[in-house]
């Protein structure tokens, strides 16, 4: 298979997973800005109310980065109607700055140290092939044995001028898009990320 090729199944793979049986241990949502955290926060309340996971988990950080901080992404989300016993903030700081590398590192070693099987990963769907890709590359260098999967948060308005990456980034969500593209590619030259081709192969020995 060609590298275009690998490219549209990966990202077709990512926004289109099979999500696992049962119920899985937790999904992680990703600290974004206050213009898209709705999105997680919806896919969150979802996932609970279908019974497909036991709890979220978000980063104990403080207001940096664009994120508001754990104490306010936990209010906001019980103003959404998920219950406050089920959010779990995954140790973070300190930190000089959060980024997408950080969360997933952090977020995998979380649980690996509570034994988890399953975990899902929800951010943006802009974000969300870049958010999968670190979650990826963390367990396979970490926690090989953790199964995770892809699940994207509600779509929002693409022509919406939102802020991103570190609160730095402003664009339309659509034109975000591309900017996503530019940092896996740039990351992966970098070795931070790993090839898409490693990612599709967890994907399809993963189940």
């Amino acid at each position: 298979m060609n590298e275009h090729a690998e490219r549209i199944e990966l990202l077709l793979r990512i926004f289109a997973d099979v999500p696992p049986t049962g119920t899985a241990d937790a999904a992680y949502l990703y600290a974004e800005t206050e213009p898209n955290q709705g999105s997680v926060f919806a896919a969150g309340h979802n996932l609970l109310e279908r019974k497909q996971v036991r709890r979220l988990l978000i980063s104990d950080c403080q207001p940096k980065s664009g994120y508001i901080g754990a104490t306010a992404y936990r209010a906001a989300m019980i103003a959404t109607g998920i219950p406050n016993d089920v959010i779990e903030e995954v140790p973070m700081e300190p930190t000089e700055i959060l980024h997408t590398g950080i969360e997933a590192d952090r977020a995998v070693q979380f649980a690996k140290a509570r034994g988890y099987e399953r975990l899902l990963i929800v951010s943006v769907p802009f974000h969300q092939e870049r958010a999968f890709i670190s979650v990826v590359t963390a367990v396979l260098r970490e926690y090989p044995s953790l199964k995770v999967y892809s699940h994207p948060g509600r779509p929002q308005p693409w022509d919406e001028t939102v802020t991103h990456s570190q609160g730095k980034l402003r664009g339309t969500r659509a034109e975000l898009i591309g900017e996503e593209q530019k940092r896996i590619e740039t990351y992966t030259a970098q070795g931070f990320l790993l090839p898409r081709s490693a990612i599709l192969e967890y994907l399809r020995t993963r189940d």
